[in-house]
């Protein structure tokens, strides 16, 4: 480490390291380094003055921040730990089931360490991805992680970059792939030093979490590119699940997305393991998962929320604000089918025309991304209540089956598979009063627009907000909840089992559904899925077959139908 600094604005940079004060020289395009190379030590704090200031800053590319976010860096030798997976091979999403969580709440202690004594739960389960919420430096003690403004780090209060090399080493051990959620749409609103450096933001652009990130200038480009290799390389990460894309802002003739797909792909070559890219975005485009040969940016993957919102309004019956369109079982059947319902049709939510349609000939299902709740389908209600405050078992039961054994690669959030009564809610540490006051009012606000009783809407910056969003393990024990996470092992286990649900053809996929008496059915090569989400008994029209999985008592199997009980399905053998 050479304690180089991209500083562009700055007239004087002085690198205070340890005890010493060392003048940095312009070397040219913006870049300050020291005239002779800085003896490296790992675990000596350092900082940069700009200009005149006498307050040192945090070092960008920082890899460890011990004092937090406003603090000194602290340097870090990421090849120092010795890894035990030099057997792993890596895994392919195709085929795969994810798991989400967020370290801060998957455990009592909320650490890296404690997360990877809950592992072997996760093996068990069948899981062979688990997804991290971001854990780069955030200001305070607990987050959601998507406020961070220092990308490169590792937030201490998980453990550091020491303990995540553990985590994600442990992970490997047990075949368990990792995927880093990343944020480069914004920063957040405590701790961002980023433009007394250089022009990292683009303030004349603003999205709905802040300004937005420069990817006009080549420099911030390559730190965003940088960290992404950074995770897959020093930390052996197997892939990352990048924020909300849509509100990344790049007028360059090659977008961000597509450049990080190539490098992605180059670095996958290199170390010999398959690296995934896996997309959060809203404008339903399927340019991101096409082929980079077929004019696409050739991500892995991206996330369909469209999927979400047709099976939640079909098991809560849930309809305001976006759910309005997908109020019917032929939604639901257009989104197994064709990946996306908006793909070219009238957004009500939205007042315009939305989406553009898959090439389904071009694009494999497992492309797709799907599951009923995750952390911003829960946590984004306004008391961050799980489907279990609305759903009883027989219909969590259907929640699982329709997801895990839908044509798309499915994701579970943490608890989702025992049926966890804890809600999963909105909560922040800001330090600083006003913006903690800002951040509590704004929630406040925004849900009483849409009814709520301001007093049920739980404070974020409440100590308690974040104590209740922990999982309670002991609920594992309870009789109802292990039957539960029977049904989600046995669905995923079939998963593995069958072949035609894992077809990666979308042709393979045909619905029939009846949406006034409420039954569906959906036929893959070899296996047919009838649900009834109605509230009583229905026969529903089925192929022959044997009987593999039923939620709810014995199915009565006659020619030509099944006795489905209300709320319950059955997996047949065709």
């Amino acid at each position: 480490m050479a304690f180089e600094v991209w500083a562009p604005r700055a007239t004087k940079v002085t690198l205070v390291l340890g005890a010493q004060s060392i003048a940095l020289h312009d070397v040219g395009g913006g870049w300050w380094s020291p005239r002779y190379r800085a003896e490296w030590v790992d675990g000596v704090d350092y900082g940069y003055l700009i200009d005149d200031s006498t307050t040192p800053l945090p070092d960008p590319r920082s890899r460890r921040q011990p004092e937090g976010v406003h603090g000194l860096s602290r340097s870090f030798d990421t090849g120092a730990y010795q890894w035990r997976d030099t057997t792993w091979a890596g895994r392919q999403l195709a085929g795969s089931t994810i798991y989400e969580l967020h370290i801060g709440t998957y455990t009592p202690e909320g650490t890296l360490d404690s997360a990877i004594a809950r592992l072997d739960h996760l093996v068990g389960l069948g899981i062979d991805f688990v997804e991290v919420l971001p854990v780069n430096g955030f200001n305070g003690t607990h987050n959601w992680g998507y406020d961070g403004v220092l990308w490169y780090t590792v937030h201490e209060g998980y453990g550091g970059p020491a303990a995540y090399q553990r985590f994600v080493d442990a992970c490997h051990e047990r075949g368990l792939g990792v995927i880093q959620d990343v944020v480069y749409n914004h920063l957040g609103p405590s701790g961002n030093y980023l433009p007394q450096f250089g022009p990292y933001l683009d303030d004349a652009s603003s999205n709905t979490w802040g300004t937005t990130v420069n990817l006009a200038e080549p420099e911030v480009r390559e730190y965003i590119i940088g960290n992404a290799l950074m995770w897959m390389n020093d930390y052996h990460v197997d892939g990352l699940r990048l924020d909300a894309v849509h509100a990344l802002v790049d007028p360059s003739d090659k977008h961000l997305l597509k450049e990080m797909a190539e490098r992605t792909d180059s670095l996958s070559e290199s170390i010999g393991r398959p690296l995934t890219l896996i997309a959060e975005s809203d404008l339903n485009d399927p340019k991101l998962i096409t082929p980079r040969s077929e004019g696409g940016y050739g991500l892995t993957a991206q996330w369909s929320d469209d999927y979400h919102h047709a099976a939640h309004v079909n098991l809560t019956g849930e309809t305001i604000g976006y759910y309005e369109d997908f109020d019917s079982l032929e939604a639901l059947a257009k989104t197994m089918t064709r990946g996306f319902f908006h793909d070219g049709t009238y957004s009500s939510f939205r007042e315009r025309i939305h989406g553009k349609p898959i090439d389904r000939g071009a694009v494999p299902t497992w492309r797709l991304v799907t599951f009923t709740q995750d952390h911003d389908q829960i946590g984004n209600r306004a008391i961050g209540d799980r489907l279990t405050a609305t759903l009883d078992a027989d219909q969590q039961a259907i929640a699982a089956v329709v997801t895990i054994l839908g044509p798309f690669t499915p994701m579970l959030f943490m608890g989702e598979e025992w049926g966890a009564t804890t809600p999963w809610q909105f909560f922040t540490s800001h330090p600083e009063p006003e913006l903690g006051t800002a951040t509590a009012e704004g929630r406040i606000a925004e849900f009483e627009k849409m009814g709520w009783d301001p007093d049920s809407v739980p404070d974020p910056q409440d100590p308690a907000t974040f104590a209740r969003s922990k999982l309670d393990w002991n609920e594992l024990a309870e009789p109802a909840h292990a039957r539960l996470f029977s049904l989600y092992r046995e669905l995923i286990a079939l998963r593995r089992e069958l072949p035609g649900l894992t077809d990666p053809a979308f042709d393979s996929v045909n619905c029939e559904f009846d949406d006034a008496a409420k039954w569906f059915r959906m036929d893959r090569p070899g296996v047919s899925v009838l649900i009834n989400f109605s509230t009583v008994p229905l026969e529903v029209p089925a192929p022959a077959g044997q009987v593999l999985l039923a939620t709810s008592g014995r199915p009565e199997v006659s020619s030509g139908s099944v006795a489905l009980p209300a709320h319950s399905a059955v997996v047949l053998r065709t």
